[in-house]
């Protein structure tokens, strides 16, 4: 069901295109989390941004740049419309709480949707999701950078994150509304390349010698400007 914006009242939505018969069953935003930029420390060095992130119950307008209440603390690499939520898998959070040896609170991982029946494996480049009053559309893979492993004092961490494939990923919006936790994602249209999130990863990391799976990312119309700006290039590289 479709609902009007800021009323949270539904109406009809167009059924799912593209495999036809998939479903996601049971996905939810499991907690919203929102947060502005501050000077925090974080592995010796003080740091500009906005990863600890505070959760939030009620509604909270999400526009075409993000949640309102939230920011980033270095716009060239983060934030923008083709990353405007950040989204990490809840069912990662006991693999890293064993690997990590503590117990992870809220935001973990500096996201803004925790989310719940959502992982790289199911979610492709250029779904489309009605999410509360508005519509979301896969981007990207989720980059891990420096400043998550400063946060949580384990340099190794962005290449743990990137071998684990356990990424998350990011969300344009392509109709803005209102959006809480414990909301549902229903999948309102299904990219027909169906790219996962997982193959992506894999084609990224494999970006010098894939040029097939390069080709065959760069041809999902949906896929974040910064990606296909990076791949376009490796291609220029290897003519």
């Amino acid at each position: 069901m479709r609902q009007h914006a800021g009323s949270r009242r539904p109406h009809p939505d167009p059924p799912p295109v593209g495999e036809g018969a998939r479903k996601i069953a049971m996905a939810v935003i499991k907690s919203l989390q929102i947060g502005l930029p501050q000077r925090v420390a974080g592995d010796g060095e003080e740091r500009f941004t906005a990863f600890a992130k505070r959760p939030v119950n009620g509604p909270v307008r999400l526009t075409c740049t993000g949640l309102v209440g939230d920011g980033v603390g270095s716009p060239k690499v983060h934030g923008g419309p083709d990353k405007a939520v950040c989204c990490y898998p809840a069912e990662h959070y006991p693999a890293w709480e064993r690997e990590l040896g503590v117990v992870l609170g809220p935001a973990a991982f500096g996201e803004n949707f925790t989310t719940a029946g959502l992982t790289e494996e199911s979610v492709h480049i250029g779904d489309r999701f009605r999410v509360g009053t508005a519509l979301v559309e896969v981007s990207q893979p989720r980059q891990p950078c420096a400043t998550l492993a400063a946060m949580r004092g384990r340099k190794r961490l962005v290449k743990e994150v990137e071998h684990s494939g356990r990424t998350g990923f990011y969300l344009r919006v392509v109709d803005e509304g209102e959006v809480a936790a414990g909301d549902a994602f229903a999948l309102a249209a299904a990219d027909p390349a169906a790219i996962s999130i997982a193959e992506a990863n894999r084609i990224h990391r494999g970006r010098h010698h894939d040029l097939a799976g390069v080709r065959r990312l760069l041809a999902v119309p949906a896929l974040s400007a910064a990606w296909r700006d990076a791949l376009t290039l490796v291609l220029a590289a290897k003519r």
